[in-house]
Order: C-alpha cells, then structure tokens, then sequence
C-alpha cells in the first residue's frame, strides 16, 4: 500500500515554501502573501458546532475547471460541499493522497495565491 500523508506532511511541505506563514488555529492554516492557500477543514453540520478537522485539508485551486477535474477524475481523494460552491476550493482526504502528490497539490496552490515577486524567487531557485 502506498504511503499516505497527515497533518504533519501538511505543515512540513507549506513550511519549506518561500514567505510562508502559519496562522494560529485549531488545525492548520497556511498563507502567502496574506492569502489562504492550505487550511484545516472547517466542518459544519447542521445542528452540531464546527468541528476543526486536520484530517481534511483545504486547497486553492485556482479555477472552476480545475475543481470539476479533480472532483471528477479522483472523487475518492477530493470532494467539496455547498459551502464551498462557486469557490476555487476542493478538500482532499489526507489519507488518501501519497506525500509526493500532496507536495504537487500545495506547491501548485501556493504559486497560485503567491504575490508575482514571492513565485519568481521559488522559479528561480535557492539564493546561492
């Protein structure tokens, strides 16, 4: 079985990203540039309190398209409630996705939020 990935993997990878920051929280909240690009899964239902789950993390996506193809193409990774309708954000079940995926999904959500001078440093590689 392959190997799977948790909340530690989480914050291993967002951590290593160039100008990244951890907000305080009850789970885990990346940002970049003041913008949201990996977070803890905020559950709500109905009737209950919102339950912080760190076993689910949130993740930029960028668009529509991208959303409906990872909604569609591994729907037993990724999915999305009505809360999130509309928005570029799909939920990934963290012990369902290999750690190497999970660093292609985050590195692929901070380039997105990143501010343009953040991304070009990271595209051009460490300072020497």
């Amino acid at each position: 079985m392959a190997t799977v990935s948790d909340v530690d993997d989480v914050r291993r990878l967002a951590l290593s990203l160039p100008q990244v920051e951890e907000i305080d929280s009850a789970g885990f909240d990346f940002r970049v540039g003041g913008r949201g690009f990996v977070w803890s899964y905020p559950e709500r239902l109905p009737g209950r309190p919102r339950v912080i789950r760190t076993d689910v993390a949130v993740l930029f996506v960028g668009d529509e398209a991208e959303k409906q193809a990872l909604l569609l193409g591994e729907p037993e990774m990724f999915f999305t409630t009505s809360g999130y309708h509309g928005l570029p954000l799909v939920m990934v079940w963290l012990e369902k996705v290999s750690p190497e995926r999970l660093t292609e999904l985050i590195t692929d959500a901070w380039r997105m939020r990143a501010p343009d001078e953040i991304e070009a440093g990271l595209a051009a590689g460490p300072d020497r």
